[in-house]
């Protein structure tokens, strides 16, 4: 088992928070549970899982590297409405021509996730 996939006192807690922060985000975003499975990398079935489990057991490798970029996204989404979570909802859901489309289908691939982060994060610290 590698030093990244340990389940240690301190690995479980950190992956129970995004676990918690994953689901959180995802519910005030509206998203549905397969529309958040395909973000993560993950299935439906995980899906269901991650939301019964107290130490966020399906969250590892890749898909939690994803989970913190989805936080992340909905973090300086928030900000950026102002905790408006119905303006965040119809934001991630509406044509966007900066973005090439609906931000929920662009960040549905990684290079559509990262590419919302970085127009997310201009937006929320202009120069």
């Amino acid at each position: 088992m590698s030093a990244l996939t340990q389940r240690t006192p301190e690995h479980t807690s950190k992956t129970a928070v995004v676990s918690k922060a994953l689901l959180r985000s995802s519910e005030l975003l509206g998203l549905t549970a397969k529309e958040l499975s395909t973000v993560v990398g993950l299935s439906e079935p995980s899906i269901s899982r991650l939301k019964r489990s107290e130490d966020g057991a399906p969250l590892t490798g890749k898909s939690y590297e994803l989970a913190l970029l989805f936080i992340r996204l909905y973090r300086s989404l928030d900000a950026i409405v102002g905790g408006d979570d119905s303006v965040a909802r119809q934001w991630i859901r509406t044509d966007n021509s900066m973005l090439g489309g609906k931000p929920l289908n662009r960040i549905k691939t990684i290079d559509g996730l990262a590419h919302v982060l970085a127009y997310l994060d201009a937006r929320r610290a202009p120069i």
